[in-house]
């Protein structure tokens, strides 16, 4: 950007983070979330450190709190109130600790204390006695909130000591309040909407609660010279304080605690968004100091957001493994949910159009669990003028073949089936751990395999010999015998997992699964007989040649395709989670004679079916889940796995046949959807219950 789009992108940011926090502070409203609020007021940072020139007294980094909503008399705080510098990554904490560690001799310790998602609010005590409670305001000025904070049972209106005392805390309204209680976005907007009611009877009956946490200006024992010690008295003082502070030794501590806290978090009544990190000597936080926003000596680690802001340099095409055309927005990097990325999916050209996407937009992007990052929505304000629509090419990116997209189908796709990136993209998918699952065989790889000749398609893995690998750059013996010891262990593959590996449009891995279950209740024997190509290497014969293994198989690929071969159109059509559409499909892919002679290379290349994980172990009679954020016992696959262990079916997508909902932390779209829909929502604990009950049937 030149100075002159400088200067409009920082206007721009300016007046957007303003209106938002007048709706976040003031009218206690979220038109987005708080983590796309910090990226838009962390990018105007990071302008505005590089132009200086463009920083104007109503900046919104130039002012501590929020503007007062005009409802309560304003009040002067006895000390100014700072806001601490927000840091999102480990690598951000340490670069606080390399800074703070040049201000002082000596050793630094460490208070960690949960960041309370709430409202902050400072209470004056005198001689003892609750005087007065303030918001933080704009951080010179507060409002004066005493008549409804005094109802807040937590907070004693009378100290153990006589002590002239101004202390700040966090006002929360507790998880299950918030349960009971419509009209508000999330429980921070509750507790803010609750302390600023005129009639205190409203605020009592919210059943809010209070953590204290800093001094002001106090007259507290000379031998509190610590953070710890402060929290120690605030209790001896009978101010509660969040029993989950620690005091720490070294970053790398500080680091863990974080990690930690966002694993656990959501077994707390309350909501938290992050950890305060301070210098726990008062000593050394007074050598530290202050710049002119925040003290140096604290920081506030905000867990990893699965909603930010970037903007959209471009927007390219991938080709997929059934040739399908998907358009991906190439952005700014940006750290989401504790990954700095930079590409997002956009899906099709249809959902371009719907959410207006331009190239050069300012964007709010998401990614929940482990959902490849989506663009939710365009934030239209920060436009210029300067943004360019895009338009869906008419050839294929990759082999300049025709694209075409069929009646009733969002998805262009190549109509070449010999195209380089269906071949790459099909390749990886026969790999992947939800396929054959053969480690050490990445991309990169895989291209150079093919475009050296050793293969041709995925079949020709399992003929892959060490000589073919040393002939590649890089490649070592020790590399070599572990790829050659993958490929031979992935030999050996679940039905399901072989089902899937095929690549077959539309079968994914639900309904793979069923696929597979119902190809087992109706199985077929194969009387024709194809030469294996499976030799023993491990142990030669007294003769110097190798020996022919004897390969006995269950059910065998020459099996499934004598079992698909007696199904009609109807038949899988009908099989339970397959449907007309996806049914079609698959009976035309058995059907056609290259795909039934690409099966059989597969049984001669040596290719076994395993058929034993396929036995339920439970039952869960048939019930449909959809699972949506980050699991805290389960990895999405273990989840996955036993749902369909059990006899249910997990699908990617909410609809109105869904049955549960499973939400983790950080839950996406699908919860919006699973609500308007009335699916069933359940916790990780919940699912638990579930699974329980259905296996004691």
């Amino acid at each position: 950007m030149d100075k002159k789009e400088v200067k409009q992108r920082i206007e721009k940011l300016k007046e957007k983070i303003l209106e938002l926090n007048y709706k976040y502070f003031v009218l206690d409203e979220s038109e987005v979330k708080e983590s796309v609020r910090d990226s838009l007021k962390r990018e105007l940072i990071e302008l505005e450190a590089k132009y200086p020139e463009f920083i104007t007294k109503d900046s919104p980094t130039q002012r501590v709190g929020s503007v007062l909503s005009g409802k309560f008399e304003k009040i002067k705080h006895l000390t100014p109130k700072k806001s601490l510098s927000d840091v999102f990554s480990e690598d951000e904490i340490r670069e606080w600790c390399e800074r703070i560690k040049k201000l002082v001799d000596g050793k630094i310790e460490f208070v960690c204390e949960l960041k309370i998602d709430g409202l902050n609010i400072t209470i004056q005590y005198k001689k003892g006695i609750f005087e007065r409670a303030l918001t933080r305001g704009d951080g010179e000025f507060g409002e004066d909130v005493t008549h409804s904070v005094k109802t807040i049972e937590s907070i004693p209106l009378r100290l153990n000591e006589t002590l002239d005392l101004e202390i700040s805390g966090e006002v929360f309204m507790p998880k299950k309040s918030f349960e009971k209680l419509e009209g508000f976005a999330n429980p921070r907007n509750a507790a803010a909407g609750s302390v600023r009611q005129l009639d205190p009877q409203i605020t009592a009956q919210r059943n809010l609660d209070m953590f204290f946490y800093h001094v002001d200006k106090n007259t507290l024992p000379k031998n509190v010279q610590t953070q710890e010690d402060t929290l120690k008295t605030f209790k001896k003082l009978g101010l509660k304080v969040c029993e989950h502070y620690k005091k720490l030794s070294s970053i790398e501590d500080v680091i863990k605690f974080c990690k930690s806290w966002h694993e656990k978090r959501d077994n707390l009544p309350y909501e938290i968004d992050g950890i305060v990190v301070k210098v726990n000597d008062f000593h050394q936080q007074n050598i530290m100091g202050f710049t002119a926003k925040a003290p140096r000596y604290a920081i506030a680690y905000k867990f990893p957001a699965q909603q930010v802001s970037t903007q959209i340099l471009d927007i390219i095409l991938q080709v997929g493994r059934t040739g399908a055309i998907t358009p991906v927005a190439v952005m700014k990097p940006t750290l989401v949910a504790g990954s700095t990325v930079s590409r997002a999916t956009l899906h099709n050209e249809d959902e371009i159009q719907k959410k207006d996407v331009r190239i050069g937009d300012t964007v709010i992007i998401q990614k929940a669990g482990d959902v490849i990052p989506e663009v939710v929505e365009v934030i239209k304000d920060l436009r210029t003028g300067n943004e360019k629509p895009f338009k869906f090419p008419k050839i294929c990116p990759i082999c300049e073949s025709p694209i075409e997209r069929k009646e009733g189908e969002a998805a262009y796709r190549c109509t070449n089936p010999d195209c380089y990136a269906v071949q790459k993209e099909g390749l990886s998918h026969f790999v992947s751990q939800k396929a054959f699952n053969i480690i050490g065989l990445g991309d990169k790889l895989s291209m150079q395999l093919i475009d050296e000749g050793i293969i041709q398609d995925p079949a020709d893995i399992f003929r892959i010999t060490k000589q073919d690998l040393l002939t590649l750059d890089l490649f070592q013996d020790k590399r070599a015998d572990n790829l050659i010891e993958s490929i031979e262990k992935a030999k050996k593959v679940p039905l399901d997992h072989f089902i899937y590996a095929l690549g077959i449009r539309f079968l994914g891995e639900q309904s793979s699964y069923d696929l597979a279950k119902f190809i087992l209740t109706k199985k077929k024997y194969s009387d024709k007989k194809i030469e294996r190509y499976k030799k023993k290497t491990s142990q030669e014969s007294l003769f110097g040649e190798t020996e022919e293994e004897e390969v006995k198989e269950e059910f065998s690929i020459l099996d499934l395709i004598a079992t698909m071969q007696e199904f009609t159109l109807e038949d899988i059509v009908n099989i339970d989670g397959v449907g007309e559409k996806t049914g079609g499909i698959i009976y035309e892919w058995f059907s056609h004679k290259n795909n039934q002679k690409y099966l059989e290379k597969l049984y001669r290349v040596g290719v076994i079916l395993d058929i034993a994980p396929l036995k339920s172990t439970g039952n869960l009679n048939g019930k449909s889940f959809v699972v949506t954020g980050s699991l805290k016992d389960f990895t999405r696959d273990q989840i996955k796995d036993v749902i369909k262990q059990n006899g249910g079916k997990v699908h990617s997508s909410v609809t109105k046949d869904t049955n549960f909902l499973i939400v983790g932390e950080d839950p996406g779209s699908k919860l919006r959807d699973a609500e308007a829909l009335g699916v069933k929502i359940i916790s990780e604990q919940e699912f638990k219950k579930i699974r329980a009950k259905a296996q004691e049937v």
